[in-house]
C-alpha cells in the first residue's frame, strides 16, 4: 500500500510506531548533518527528518535529491519533535525515515506551492491543477463541498427529491444567448445547452414529483465578470400546490440551516422589502443592509432654488457617509472624480459636510442657506460630524450611480464584514421590463413567471405596474437566489406570451410542449434556484466565485490551462453539416 496514514494524521500518540506516507514535497532544509523535508497531502504536511547519525548515506544522498513538487513514499518510525510546532496539527512529532522512493519527479513550479504564492492570477489559471495544491484553494473547494452537501442533507430531509434533467436541449429566445451544440444526425439543426432547467422542473411537477431540487450546470454565453461564469451551477427547485409564503418559508429554512451548520451563526431575522422600497431607498434591487446610508430624496426640498442642475433633474438624491465631515478637500474631490468615471457616469457631484459644532458648509453655499442644508440633513438622516453626497439628473440613472457610490464608501469605511449576514428578501418585482430602445417589453424574470392575483387584466391597460408573483433572496448585498410563483393555466400562458410579443404559431413552436402539458391537470407550483458558487462564496467570505470553482473560465470565457474554446479539425465540421472552414 502507498500509505498507512495521511500526512494530517500523526500525533504524539503514534510515538514509536511504523508508518508510511505518501504525499509531495512541500520544501526540504539541509543542514549537512540532517535534513528535514515537509511532506504535503490534500490533509496536511507531516516533517521527515533524515540525519547522518540513524540515517543510511545512500538515503541522505536520495534525500538530497528530492525537489519541490517531486511525489515521493516513505517508511518510518513517528519520533517526538525536537523543537515542536504549535501552529500545526501534526506539529508536536516527525518521521524518522527509513526507506524512500520516488514515485515522480516534477519540475520546478511556476509559481511557489504556498499559501502566499508569488504567481499571479493568470498564471495560476494557466497551471490550476497546481494552484488547486495550495491550501487557499484546495480549502474553498473541500467548503464548496460541504455546503453541497448541507445542501442536500436539508432538502432531502424536507422531501425533496434530486432528479437529472436534459443538458441537450431545445434553444429559446428568452433570457441570455444560448450555447449551441450542432446535431450530426439532424442536419441543420442545434441543441441549446440549458440556461437553467425551468421548463423540465415545470414538468415533473405536472409529472406529480412535489419537490423537487437538482444541483445543476446552467450555461449563459453572457459578459463575464467576478461573480458570473459561463458555465455555472445552480441550486434548483421546485414545488407542487404551493404559494409564495411556503416558498419562502423553506427557503429561509435552507438559509438559516447552512449558516448554522456551516458558520455556526443563528440567523432569525428575513427581513421582506418590495422591490419598489428597495429601489428609493437603495438605488437596487439587491441592497447590502448591513449597513444604513438610505436614500434621502430631495426634490421637494432642493428645487425651489436658482440652482439649474437640481432644478432641471428628474431625481436629486442624496446619502449621509458616516464620519465624512471630517474629509480633506483632496478625499472630496477624489470622491467626485470616482462618480465621474465612465463606469459611473454621474457629471458631478454635491456635498455638504455636517460639522460636529452643528454648522453646514457646502459645495453650493451660494444657493442654499444652512436652513435648507439642515433639510437635507434630516432627510438623510445625517447626523454631526457625517458628510451628505448629493446626485442628481435621470432616476434610474441617478440611482444606479448613489447606489455605486454608496457600496464604494461602504467597503472603504469597513462596513461589509464578511463574517456578518443580513438576508433580505426581495418581493413584487415588475412581471414586465420596458426595453428602452425596442420600446418592448419582455419578461423581467422569465415569461412562466405568473402576475400577481388579480392582475392579469392590467397586461391590457398598464403593462408596466403589473406586479410579479416573483422574489429574490439577497444576502449581503447579492442576489443568492429567485423565484417564482409559475404559470399554471395554459389560457394565462398564451396571454404572457403574446404580452411579450410571441405570435400564437412561435408560443407554439417555442413551448408548445409545456402548454400542452398544462391540459393534462398541472398543479399550482412554483419555486427557486439558488446560485451555488455565488452562495458559497459569499458564505465563505468572498465575492469572486472563481476561487470556489476548480477549473473556471477567465474573463474573455476562455479556458488558458486547456486552451479552449478552440477550433475544430475541417472534417468534424463537415460530419456537423457546417461548411465553413473556421481557421481561413
Amino acid at each position: 500500500m502507498y500509505r498507512s496514514h495521511t500526512c494530517g494524521d500523526l500525533r504524539a500518540s503514534h510515538n514509536n510506531q511504523e508508518v508510511t506516507l505518501s504525499g509531495w514535497v512541500q520544501k526540504s532544509r539541509d543542514k549537512g548533518f540532517v535534513i528535514w523535508v515537509d511532506l504535503r497531502d490534500r490533509y496536511g504536511v507531516t516533517q521527515l527528518i533524515f540525519d547522518e547519525e540513524r540515517t543510511s548515506k545512500s538515503l541522505l544522498e536520495q534525500a538530497r535529491s528530492l525537489g519541490r513538487e517531486f511525489v515521493i513514499q516513505v517508511k518510518g518510525t513517528v519520533i517526538e519533535r525536537a523543537s515542536k510546532n504549535p501552529n500545526m496539527p501534526t506539529g508536536d512529532i516527525e518521521l524518522l525515515v527509513k526507506e524512500l522512493t520516488i514515485l515522480n519527479k516534477a519540475l520546478v513550479p511556476p509559481f511557489t506551492i504556498e499559501d502566499k504564492t508569488d504567481g499571479g492570477e493568470d498564471l495560476r489559471m494557466k497551471y490550476r491543477y497546481l494552484d488547486i495544491r495550495r491550501n487557499p484553494v484546495k480549502n474553498n473547494l473541500i467548503f464548496r463541498h460541504k455546503v453541497s452537501m448541507e445542501v442536500r442533507k436539508f432538502l432531502s430531509n424536507e422531501g425533496f427529491i434530486e432528479v437529472e434533467t436534459p443538458y441537450l436541449i431545445k434553444s429559446t429566445p428568452e433570457g441570455a444567448r444560448d450555447f449551441v451544440v450542432p446535431s450530426r444526425m439532424n442536419e441543420g439543426q442545434f441543441y441549446a445547452l440549458p440556461q437553467s432547467p425551468q421548463t423540465f422542473k415545470q414538468l415533473l411537477m405536472v409529472g406529480g414529483m412535489d419537490k423537487y431540487f437538482q444541483i445543476v450546470k446552467c450555461f449563459r454565453d453572457e459578459d463575464l465578470r467576478a461573480d458570473r461564469q459561463p458555465e455555472f451551477t445552480q441550486i434548483d427547485c421546485e414545488m407542487a400546490f404551493v404559494e409564495q409564503e411556503d416558498i419562502l418559508n423553506v427557503f429561509e429554512g435552507l438559509t438559516k440551516y447552512l449558516l448554522k451548520e456551516i458558520k455556526g451563526i443563528n440567523i432569525e431575522n428575513f427581513p421582506r422589502m418590495t422591490y419598489d422600497d428597495a429601489m428609493r431607498k437603495y438605488g437596487n434591487d439587491k441592497p447590502d443592509i448591513r449597513f444604513g446610508m438610505e436614500f434621502g430624496e430631495l426634490n421637494a426640498i432642493a428645487q425651489h432654488k436658482d440652482f439649474s442642475i437640481f432644478n432641471d433633474a428628474e431625481l436629486v438624491v442624496g446619502i449621509a457617509v458616516p464620519g465624512g465631515a471630517a474629509y480633506t478637500r483632496k478625499e472630496i474631490d477624489a470622491l467626485v472624480d470616482w462618480v465621474r468615471r465612465p463606469q459611473i457616469g454621474a457629471k458631478g457631484m454635491v456635498y455638504v459636510r455636517f460639522n460636529e459644532d452643528g454648522t453646514y458648509k457646502s459645495s453650493v453655499d451660494k444657493f442654499y442657506d444652512e436652513a435648507d442644508l439642515a433639510k437635507w440633513a434630516e432627510v438623510t438622516n445625517a447626523k454631526p460630524g457625517d458628510l451628505i453626497c448629493v446626485l442628481s439628473g435621470d432616476a434610474n440613472k441617478t440611482r444606479s450611480q448613489l447606489s455605486a457610490l454608496r457600496m464604494e464608501l461602504a467597503q472603504r469605511l469597513g462596513l461589509r464584514n464578511p463574517e456578518e449576514f443580513a438576508p433580505l428578501w426581495v418581493i413584487d418585482f415588475p412581471l414586465l421590463e420596458l426595453d428602452e430602445e425596442t420600446g418592448n417589453y419582455h419578461a423581467m424574470h422569465h415569461p412562466f413567471t405568473s402576475p400577481k392575483p388579480g392582475q392579469l387584466e392590467m397586461l391590457d391597460t398598464d403593462p408596466g405596474a403589473v406586479k410579479a408573483n416573483a422574489y429574490d433572496l439577497v444576502l449581503n448585498g447579492n442576489e443568492i437566489g429567485g423565484g417564482s410563483i409559475r404559470i399554471h393555466d395554459k389560457e394565462m400562458q398564451a396571454t404572457m406570451f403574446k404580452h411579450l410579443g410571441f405570435t400564437p404559431e412561435e408560443a407554439k413552436a417555442q413551448f408548445g410542449f409545456l402548454m400542452d402539458a398544462f391540459q393534462f391537470g398541472a398543479p399550482p407550483h412554483g419555486g427557486l434556484a439558488f446560485g451555488l458558487d455565488r452562495l458559497v462564496s459569499i458564505i465563505g467570505g468572498q465575492e469572486t466565485i472563481r476561487d470556489f470553482i476548480a477549473f473556471p473560465k477567465n474573463n474573455s470565457g476562455r479556458d488558458v490551462m486547456i486552451d479552449a474554446p478552440a477550433f475544430i479539425d475541417n472534417e468534424q465540421l463537415k460530419e456537423l453539416h457546417l461548411k465553413l472552414d473556421l481557421k481561413a
